[in-house]
């Protein structure tokens, strides 16, 4: 198989970000993007998904966070597709269901080619420390325009805003794991009545 890995660079007049990511990886990350919530997030990608991930940002943190956050997750699109090319032979379907004690979340994806966000999560408080929780969505919207996916993340319960976040996080990267996984019995081919992803 060739290499799955791409790295992306977006510079705009409100974040400079660069994202790389190894979708054949082991988990290692190197992040560093200046919300420290959001790298405790994306370490649950790396470490639950085996993907190497290496995200450096820097944005307009003294208004907020959420233009960075946002433009995260529209790189991690990008890089995403690239790394997938042009989708043989993978499951293209993921799903899973995290708990975290109270917290239990399920994240079904499809790499569709279109993209799409279902999102029902009710996060108990608006603040996780410094990290507004709104930002998740945010985040996960990036991401699904860029990467062409289609994204349904349900929190089905949680009384802790950070559980019910690292659970829909934790999921997200399950999921995505299996839905790149290459799958022998397609031979190579797309899994696609369409013949294209």
């Amino acid at each position: 198989m060739t290499s799955r890995s791409a790295e992306v660079i977006r510079n705009t007049a409100e974040t400079q970000i660069r994202v790389r990511v190894d979708l054949d990886g082991t988990g290692k990350s190197a992040l560093d993007s200046g919300v420290p919530f959001l790298d405790h997030m994306l370490d649950q990608i790396a470490r639950h998904g085996l993907i190497d991930l290496e995200i450096e940002a820097k944005g307009d943190l003294h208004i907020d966070a959420h233009h960075t956050v946002e433009d995260i997750g529209i790189t991690l699109g990008q890089a995403t597709a690239r790394a997938l090319g042009d989708k043989k032979g993978i499951r293209r379907y993921g799903h899973a269901y995290v708990p975290l004690d109270e917290a239990l979340s399920r994240v079904v994806l499809d790499l569709s080619g279109r993209p799409g966000l279902d999102w029902h999560v009710q996060f108990t408080r608006a603040m996780v420390g410094q990290f507004d929780v709104d930002l998740a969505r945010e985040f996960f919207q990036g991401f699904v325009n860029h990467a062409l996916v289609t994204l349904h993340v349900d929190n089905l319960r949680g009384d802790n805003a950070h559980h019910q976040c690292e659970t829909v996080f934790k999921a997200f990267a399950r999921a995505l794991r299996m839905a790149v996984e290459p799958d022998e019995r397609l031979g190579g081919r797309i899994p696609s009545t369409k013949g294209t992803l």
